[in-house]
């Protein structure tokens, strides 16, 4: 395995769970980019936001003052380890797998050459295969100037140290949203967030985008909608930012962060050795094989294969791909159910840890129709249920379902709202198991609680 991220060391789990041998390579932290610099600490960083936009909300409660920066920050610190990997070392070794610290690339068929920190060259030869899981990396688009000004990028802002006052955030996507309302509650008070498209989060329905820019208008960040960055200047060090966009305006800050999006992380992995193109992408089927290899001895799993880059999308293709592994070492079929890929097809579960949060699965309405499903959508206003009005005065959220009219099971599901993560799953097993909209009608919610949503949503398409 080339990467110890989460992807890389459930692979490793399986193979060896299937009685094979394995080695981990990783250069950098064991545990990956998710529990060091994204999914992870993020998450630290939002929740205080989120009990605090909570509390707000409630009569009888109140805060007592801002929130406590340093105290979130030193919670953020506990919950990545410090960022010390010797607990997940540890636990590759428990497996046990071989881990060795180093640059991995490859060095023809199944050879993989690892240079440790030392500069010595080790070789390692895979009996089986070889997985690639070295992940994506955050991409800075080529604006004049911007990368000469040392941008952030979400590894600067998961493990910020000193909040900065005034905030310049380019992107309108997941990790734009997150990371603005997160520095912007710990003290970020000028943030102005530069949006190239018409609406925030532009790959989920459009009232998701809607639902969370009024937030952004109540919480006082400044989202500039229809704009771009032409130029970016950063005289000094350590000195103020400026940023000129499209419309003539000229934006100064102490920090710039860029949210624009991912690219493969396979620089200088070896792949031109091997017949593929040096920058990728790595072209795999339902098992993450690569395709374009001869012998099917090189798998990629997780965002390295560009297909889902989600950190649990990942660990479900490393799953798949570490039992095709050991089914092709044993001679056994792998065309089993179980080692087909369904999920990524189908659709893959998203939470967007914003307030409100934003959660998907599947299709959105526009994606189902043009793949030429026969589609009905239907939604409702959560601030309607009562589970989801006894949290809180106001609520304010929004829930869609889409149908294949066909079939009658759903293609996609949407909830926009406080608290409303805990409907996903059940969304996803409806999506993902095709359940039908007779047989969902019979899973009664629970009063009173938000997920009587499914009620009410059942009964918008005619049940």
């Amino acid at each position: 395995m080339i990467g110890a991220g989460p992807v890389g060391e459930i692979a490793a789990a399986r193979v060896v769970r299937g009685g094979l041998t394995a080695a981990v390579v990783e250069k950098r932290l064991v545990g990956g980019e998710c529990n060091y610099y994204a999914c992870v600490p993020s998450k630290a960083l939002l929740w205080p936001m989120e009990l605090a936009y909570a509390v707000s909300r409630m009569p009888g409660l109140g805060l007592r003052g801002p929130i406590d920066t340093p105290a979130v920050l030193a919670r953020r610190d506990e919950v990545v380890s410090n960022y010390d990997d010797s607990g997940y070392v540890d636990w590759v070794e428990k497996l046990p797998a071989t881990f060795v610290r180093g640059h991995g690339r490859l060095a023809g068929p199944r050879r993989v050459e690892v240079t440790t920190p030392d500069g010595d060259v080790r070789g390692l030869r895979a009996r089986h295969a070889v997985v690639i899981a070295t992940g994506s990396a955050p991409d800075v688009p080529d604006v004049p100037g911007l990368r000469e000004a040392r941008p952030w990028t979400n590894q600067e802002a998961t493990s910020v140290q000193q909040v900065p006052k005034r905030l310049v955030v380019i992107g309108g996507g997941p990790v734009a949203c997150e990371m603005s309302q997160a520095l912007h509650s710990l003290g970020a008070l000028e943030t102005t967030v530069i949006v190239r498209d018409g609406r925030l989060l532009s790959r989920i329905e459009p009232f998701a985008g809607e639902l969370l820019a009024l937030s952004f208008a109540d919480a006082g960040i400044d989202v500039r909608f229809g704009r771009s960055p032409v130029r970016v200047e950063r005289l000094d060090p350590g000195g103020p930012v400026t940023v000129h966009t499209d419309d003539g305006a000229r934006i100064e800050a102490d920090e710039i962060l860029v949210g624009t999006g991912r690219r493969l992380a396979v620089d200088d992995i070896g792949l031109g050795t091997i017949g593929l193109e040096p920058e990728g992408p790595i072209e795999v089927d339902a098992s993450m094989r690569a395709t374009q290899v001869p012998d099917g001895w090189l798998y990629a799993t997780g965002d390295v294969n560009g297909r889902n880059l989600l950190t649990h999308m990942g660990k479900y293709q490393a799953r798949i791909c570490g039992d095709v592994i050991v089914a092709r070492a044993n001679g056994r079929p792998d065309d089993l159910p179980s080692l087909r890929d369904t999920a990524d097809d189908r659709g893959a579960p998203q939470v967007i840890f914003t307030d409100p949060q934003v959660c998907a699965v599947g299709l959105s309405e526009a994606q189902a129709r043009a793949a030429g499903f026969p589609v009905r959508a239907v939604e409702y206003d959560l601030g309607q249920v009562i589970g989801a009005l006894l949290q809180s005065p106001g609520y304010t959220g929004r829930a869609k379902l889409v149908v294949d009219e066909g079939r009658r099971v759903l293609l996609g599901a949407t909830f926009v709202g406080p608290a409303t993560v805990d409907l996903l799953h059940g969304a996803t097993i409806a999506v993902t198991g095709e359940v039908t909209l007779d047989r969902l009608w019979h899973a009664v919610p629970s009063f009173p609680t938000t997920s009587e949503i499914w009620l009410y949503l059942l009964l918008e398409c005619g049940l």
